[in-house]
């Protein structure tokens, strides 16, 4: 482990973030978790998926 971490800890544990901070981080951790579990139950859309370039020629 970084030693850069343990100091960005030590000051999580003496000043805290705000609940609001705390809820926004929650709900991009959520999303994330969200859009994962679409992509492996659904799949991924061909229209999103970018072109191979090989098989264009």
């Amino acid at each position: 482990m970084n030693p850069m971490w343990l100091i960005r800890m030590k000051r999580w544990v003496q000043n805290p973030p705000s609940p609001a901070r705390i809820r926004m981080i929650a709900a991009i951790v959520a999303i994330c978790l969200l859009l994962v579990l679409v992509e492996r139950t659904i799949g991924w859309p061909d229209a999103l998926s970018p072109n191979n370039l090989r098989q264009m020629r």
